[in-house]
């Protein structure tokens, strides 16, 4: 059966307007403005061509704000892949509690980020949080975990591990069912009795393609933190805790640079463009394996 261009027309039209509308034009604007001195409200803007760019890495703030930004991805993405996976490893172990822990470790995915950042807040407070009082009951003296240079980005870090580990489970959860019940009855008619020995040879090579996607996603969420870091910190103390996304919001919001934010945005995007592209090419090299 011939299909008619009309049809096809017909058939991919609203799907193409709609990523033209949606995602072509705005991120075409963003580029656009990228390459001039508007400032958010301005009727006037200059072309400067490059010099947003250029003035990216002689700006101490975005330097700062990049390399916490990389800390946070790798503490994040590492943690909750691993807190996941081992979820998702005793869930699927036929334990009594898997109810529970699905409950459990779903239920920072589903809450409120916003409203569970006032929770933590309180639970991180200086004097009245529970973190220091169970500190001072073993003796230690309490820690400003959120005005600290030291343990600032630490706890926000906590706070994206709790919220993502929920993530990465059910990712892997859906991994582990589509791993065939006869290799794992094969393993155990080859000698591997030991959980550890099926974990290692069985399940985390069946995995591969599950973690890669999992990492990609992980790493993307994390890139995009920002509200826990505007709730909590906002950026501070000392830009310890300033990241991409909360830079490109004081620059446009802030202090109205909206051609210098926009160059920000441009490299926020090419980041997340990155981590994409690594995820499909691992993927084509999983499959040809």
């Amino acid at each position: 059966m011939r299909i008619k261009p009309l049809e096809v027309a017909l058939l991919l039209g609203p799907s193409m307007v709609l990523t033209l509308v949606l995602l072509v034009l705005p991120l075409a604007m963003v580029v656009l403005i990228s390459f001039t001195d508007w400032q958010f409200g301005a009727s006037t803007w200059n072309w400067i061509g490059l010099e947003n760019y250029a003035g990216l890495w002689h700006d101490e703030v975005f330097r700062q704000s990049f390399v916490n930004t990389v800390e946070y991805l790798l503490l994040v993405s590492l943690a909750s892949i691993a807190i996941g996976l081992g979820a998702a490893l005793l869930i699927e172990s036929h334990t009594s509690l898997r109810a529970f822990y699905r409950t459990a470790f779903f239920l920072p995915v589903a809450s409120t980020l916003i409203a569970m950042a006032v929770v933590w807040q309180f639970l991180l407070h200086p004097s009245a949080g529970l973190f220091n009082q169970l500190l001072t009951a073993l003796g230690f003296e309490p820690v400003n975990w959120l005005r600290d240079y030291d343990t600032a980005l630490i706890s926000l870090a906590v706070i994206g591990i709790w919220q993502m580990s929920g993530l990465a489970m059910v990712m892997f959860l859906a991994g582990l069912k589509n791993i065939p019940a006869e290799l794992r009855h094969a393993s155990l008619l080859d000698g591997m009795r030991h959980p550890l020995d099926r974990l290692l040879r069985v399940t985390l090579p069946m995995l591969a393609p599950t973690m890669l996607f999992v990492v990609t996603v992980c790493a993307i969420r994390a890139l995009q933190v920002f509200d826990t870091v505007h709730v909590l910190t906002q950026g501070g103390p000392n830009y310890a805790t300033e990241v991409l996304l909360h830079t490109i919001y004081t620059e446009g919001f802030g202090f109205f640079r909206m051609g210098y934010a926009a160059a920000l945005t441009v490299v926020f995007v090419a980041c997340i463009f990155v981590l994409t592209l690594l995820q499909q090419s691992g993927a084509s090299r999983a499959k040809e394996l």
